[in-house]
């Protein structure tokens, strides 16, 4: 997926949106930014909701192509709201939980971690992170990638990053699965997910 100057779109959309971009230096140079702006017009309501849009998408680290079609199936359910089935597909991701668990310090890295097949769904090497992942599976590290450096000191790390509710990890055995649906107080999403389903309406 291609973009363009890291920097100033994080000025546009927050600091959150991308790992380099979550300095103090970054934060001092956007809020000088933001005080030059003051004063000046507000945008529009469609405006906000893009800039919604494009935070949420590319902090989950998606095309257009694939936020546009989570959005059409959130917007066709029937058994929930569009807004908790929208934030439930972005969550169930396996990049997603694989940077949730801690295993990645980041979601671009948890994607490279399962592309590069360090990661077994029910006993099975997978290299796709947008596979979604179910309450009845079972995720871990492959046997084979338990000793590489990638991995050294994990259960150390482990303790310094609260585990989300919705999710059970076990750091010597480093297999685990999912508790519970995600949710708004369970799981942070990255922008107004109203918002972001607001602006595919229109």
């Amino acid at each position: 997926m291609k973009l363009g100057p890291k920097y100033k779109i994080a000025k546009r959309l927050g600091a959150s949106v991308f790992e380099k971009t979550q300095t103090q230096k970054f934060a001092i140079a956007a809020e000088r930014s933001a005080q030059n702006k003051k004063g000046k017009r507000g945008g529009s309501e469609f405006g906000r909701q893009l800039i919604e849009k494009q935070k949420v998408r590319l902090s989950y680290g998606l095309t257009e192509g694939q936020f546009a079609n989570y959005v059409k199936e959130a917007m066709e359910a029937t058994d929930t709201t569009p807004v908790d089935l929208l934030h439930r597909v972005l969550e169930l991701r396996l990049d997603n939980i694989v940077y949730r668990l801690g295993l990645a310090s980041t979601r671009r890295a948890a994607r490279q971690m399962v592309s590069h097949g360090h990661i077994t769904v029910n006993g099975i090497k997978t290299t796709i992170p947008s596979r979604r992942v179910r309450t009845t599976d079972r995720i871990a590290v492959r046997e084979g990638s338990k000793s590489a450096a990638l991995f050294a000191g994990f259960s150390d790390k482990f303790m310094e990053r609260p585990l989300p509710s919705w999710l059970s990890w076990n750091p010597k055995s480093m297999e685990g699965g999912i508790t519970a649906l995600p949710n708004a107080e369970s799981a942070h999403t990255a922008g107004d997910l109203v918002s972001v389903l607001s602006f595919y309406s229109r």
